[in-house]
């Protein structure tokens, strides 16, 4: 919080970035491109010229009905494209708990996941391609390319990317699979891993970068169908280990999200008016910890089906009757929208006490 930035510049058009980062170039500034500004690791401030696109490049170019495809300017919030996109049946599934704030070009920055991560995948399994700018003023399209590259109908600069991209996974292929961690939510560092000698998209590359590597000019994402059916559970622990470990057997049951409340939390929800009543509403007695089980899809019957089955698991592993089902889509919203509010839950505790929020994401296997 101490560091100061060089400059900021808040653009009008694609041409006035270009034009700042060709300035930056030449006066050897760092570029650093931002967002919303919701992640929590310091990656929205430096010491650099930051180019803050949420003011003005926040459009939507393009959505093909037929494909899914929908291109956006990289200062667009999560919650307005979905608003866009609602009639249409159809949704950006990367669901962070500040979508009514975090940007699109952030959210590739970081390779934002959220709740329904077990069922969506991550920022990087729902781009299709990005416009982007390199340092040296280039711009080029980031998308699939084949196995063969003298099938590449690009230009000079791009091919040699992509060769040296292939030739770098090659090379580091043992390590990667030896090293890289086998976790959902692997979100740290440069997707290498994506890199196949028998062809991948090079926008995977650029997506997690924290704009170390390009500036996102547009981006070309996918959609998916909103289900038509949601059931919810809550299940009841009377101990944190407990719903951890339970956690594991769950997921065999191909939950859309698995989501958690502690003690804590639960207690700080109480003392807000905002939340005191779908938390007493849903919550019984003092549980130690609480998890949220969605299933969702297209037949109704099959998620109560899946709604049974996770009864019956819970039951098999000593906790019978400790599951609340929640079928109506109000009730839902409320309680995830507590889930949502946990950061701001947490930093509502009374005095200097109180956790600070320094880590996006941490994930071990399951």
């Amino acid at each position: 919080y101490q560091i100061e930035p060089i400059g900021i510049v808040v653009p009008r058009t694609d041409e006035d970035v270009i034009s700042a980062i060709d300035i930056a170039r030449e006066e050897g500034v760092p570029v650093l491109p931002r967002g919303g500004g919701t992640s929590q690791c310091g990656q929205t401030v430096g010491e650099a010229l930051i180019i803050d696109t949420s003011k003005s490049l926040n459009r939507i170019l393009k959505f093909d009905s037929a494909t899914g495809i929908v291109t956006v300017q990289p200062g667009l919030v999560l919650d307005q494209l979905n608003r866009f996109l609602r009639p249409h049946g159809v949704f950006f599934p990367i669901d962070p708990s500040t979508a009514s704030r975090a940007t699109l070009g952030g959210m590739t920055a970081n390779n934002s996941c959220g709740g329904r991560s077990i069922k969506y995948g991550l920022t990087v399994n729902n781009v299709r391609a990005i416009e982007a700018v390199l340092a040296d003023g280039t711009q080029h399209r980031f998308a699939d390319v084949p196995a063969d590259l003298d099938d590449l109908a690009a230009d000079p600069r791009y091919l040699d990317l992509v060769g040296r991209m292939r030739t770098l996974g090659e090379r580091e292929e043992a390590e990667i699979a030896r090293r890289f961690p086998k976790v959902l939510r692997r979100v740290g560092g440069y997707n290498i891993d994506t890199i196949s000698a028998g062809g991948h998209n090079m926008a995977q590359m650029l997506v997690g970068s924290e704009g170390t590597l390009a500036y996102f000019r547009r981006l070309e994402l996918i959609t998916h169908p909103i289900p038509a059916h949601n059931m919810l559970a809550i299940c009841h622990f009377s101990s944190f280990r407990q719903s951890m470990d339970i956690t594991r057997h769950i997921v065999a049951l191909d939950p859309t999200a698995v989501e958690l409340m502690d003690s804590t939390m639960i207690a700080l929800a109480r003392d807000i008016d905002t939340y005191r009543l779908t938390v007493e509403r849903f919550v019984s007695g003092e549980p130690e910890a609480l998890l949220m089980v969605e299933f969702a899809g297209e037949d109704a019957a099959a998620q109560r089906r899946k709604l049974a089955d996770l009864e019956q698991l819970l039951a098999d592993h000593g906790f019978p009757d400790c599951m609340l089902k929640v079928p109506d889509p109000a009730s839902q919203r409320d309680i995830m929208e507590v889930r949502k509010a946990g950061l701001n839950i947490m930093m509502s505790m009374k005095g200097d006490g109180k956790p600070g929020s320094f880590i996006e994401d941490c994930a071990v296997p399951l």
